[in-house]
């Protein structure tokens, strides 16, 4: 009997059904006959020490303005169903932890997709420290004083926030700028978490590559060049996506990483790598699957749902 999947995430109305990973899984989970319901993180809840979301089963179809179908909503269980698909978008804030919390209670006998405990304890930017020569020079510090010295000694930065995603809030500060005092008085306005700040890799010109990852094996990857003038590369502020193999050195990243990441649950990950050092370990909702596919002729979509299908 086919696994029933619930899928949280945001409103399914306004995805990109040529982009969204969700939507692909999604795809992929009712081709092999599974249920599928959906709801957003705002509709679960934990009463009487039951998990339960007001969900509404769902069709999808690869129909531009017609890629959905949703049913009556009711009040599910999810300790009823065997896997909870959990994709909402970031920022990875206090909602979003207490949503790994309250599916804590249903996994692993509802397998939650990645594991709740280990995305709460692996955001994005931090989990990256716990292995040893991936990352390019680092600090993440509040005091001014700190990272006034690791600019004097490493001239051209990237200062960006800890908790930040899709590129918002990512500065290059070249040498000679004058503006890194006010910026620094704005993220202290804004937040009161340390920022991150890391030596400029000028390989990024060349773009930041997205790889993904299945249950800690590498699946695939794509290239994502900035756009002239834009020292970011996500493709939301104009990165343009394009077809790459991996290196010898991003091969090794992901065996350094491979491991820990299957062993904590983490079944679908994204990882971000600009020359030959790794920036990123996206675990919350990681993109990427559809334009690997369409460079590659893959399904990561189908490697993803035999991963969790052996864990069942």
């Amino acid at each position: 009997m086919a696994p029933r999947v619930a899928i949280q995430m945001d409103p399914i109305e306004s995805i990109n059904i040529d982009a969204d990973s969700t939507f692909v899984l999604g795809l992929e989970a009712q081709a092999r006959g599974c249920p599928l319901w959906h709801y957003h993180a705002r509709d679960l809840m934990f009463r009487d020490r039951k998990v339960l979301a007001r969900a509404r089963p769902l069709g999808l179809r690869r129909e531009k303005g017609n890629h959905f179908t949703l049913g009556e909503a009711a009040i599910l269980d999810l300790s009823q169903v065997e896997v909870v698909l959990m994709r909402q978008d970031p920022p990875f804030d206090m909602a979003y932890i207490t949503a790994t919390h309250i599916l804590e209670h249903v996994h692993p006998r509802t397998l939650v997709v990645n594991d709740p405990v280990s995305v709460r304890n692996a955001p994005e930017k931090l989990f990256v420290t716990h292995f040893e020569n991936v990352m390019p020079p680092t600090l993440i510090a509040s005091a001014t004083a700190d990272i006034r010295a690791f600019r004097a000694e490493h001239k051209d930065i990237i200062v960006k926030p800890l908790f930040g995603n899709g590129g918002a809030g990512v500065f290059h500060i070249k040498p000679g700028d004058e503006n890194l005092g006010a910026l620094l008085e704005m993220f202290t306005q804004i937040s009161r978490e340390p920022v991150i700040v890391q030596r400029y890799i000028p390989e990024v010109r060349q773009g930041d590559k997205r790889i993904i990852l299945v249950d800690g094996r590498a699946a695939g990857a794509v290239n994502r060049v900035p756009a002239a003038g834009e020292a970011r590369s996500n493709m939301h502020v104009g990165g343009k996506p394009a077809k790459t193999t991996l290196t010898r050195r991003e091969s090794e990243i992901c065996e350094i990483i491979g491991p820990t990441l299957r062993d904590k649950g983490l079944i679908f990950v994204g990882i971000d790598v600009i020359g030959d050092y790794l920036t990123e370990i996206n675990v919350t909702s990681p993109t990427g699957i559809q334009e690997i596919n369409r460079f590659d002729g893959t399904r990561i979509e189908a490697e993803i749902w035999d991963a969790i299908e052996k864990r069942l």
